[in-house]
């Protein structure tokens, strides 16, 4: 397979921060600091190179965002409805912003250690494979809401959620031929997201590690 060297022009970037934390006590858990910086910011730093554009999945103030100068779009259903609303809002805010754009690329607001390869192999196993969207995985478990979706399948996801009331992903992805992507969860799980105060305790550690810091070789994939 040959590995796309530049797959930024290929996808948007919409990071979902619209959940409620109430494993945190409510807030914003990508504004938690994480040794000295927003876990948002790192978030951001792994994903903007990889994708054209980045948005912002989140709902109220969005001025607490200001400092990022990221459009901000609210979830298109009220009532803090989940992640695979937040996944629609991105593939409404890519047709949009974006037209002609094929894909929208999702991670939560909470995982500070992404891939720096992470759309580029996405878009690679979508292709090689011919699925209608990819997901990531790692330690034997698919992460549902770190994927690539079709921006064209945006009208089938609104009758989804809206018409049948579907709200977990996986149940509308197992509609689809979906992709899944296993990268390597040593020395660190890249998808490690912090749920809680003992998580992100445990972040801190993680990040003194330099080798979750280094850039993706040939041979850093997983089988």
């Amino acid at each position: 397979m040959t590995r796309r060297e530049n797959p930024s022009a290929e996808a948007v970037g919409v990071v979902l921060a619209g959940g409620l934390a109430r494993r945190m006590g409510g807030g914003d858990k990508g504004l938690l600091e994480l040794d000295g910086r927003p876990i948002l910011d790192r978030v951001l730093e792994r994903l903007r190179p990889q994708v054209r554009m980045t948005a912002l999945n989140a709902n109220g103030d969005a001025s607490r965002f200001e400092r990022w100068n990221l459009p901000v779009a609210p979830d298109v259903l009220p009532g803090n409805p989940g992640p695979l609303v937040g996944v629609l809002t991105g593939l409404d805010w890519a047709f949009a912003n974006v037209p002609g754009l094929r894909w929208a690329a999702t991670v939560p607001t909470d995982a500070p250690f992404l891939p720096r390869d992470l759309v580029a192999r996405l878009l690679e196993a979508v292709e090689a494979g011919g699925a209608d969207m990819a997901c990531a995985a790692s330690g034997g478990r698919r992460h549902p809401v770190i994927g690539l979706w079709p921006v064209a399948l945006r009208n089938e996801l609104r009758h989804a959620v809206i018409e049948e009331g579907v709200r977990k992903v996986d149940v509308w992805t197992g509609r689809y031929e979906v992709a899944d992507v296993v990268f390597e969860s040593d020395p660190v799980d890249p998808f490690f997201n912090a749920n809680d105060a003992d998580d992100l305790a445990e972040a801190a550690r993680l990040a003194s590690d330099p080798r979750i810091h280094a850039r993706p070789g040939p041979r850093d994939r997983a089988p």
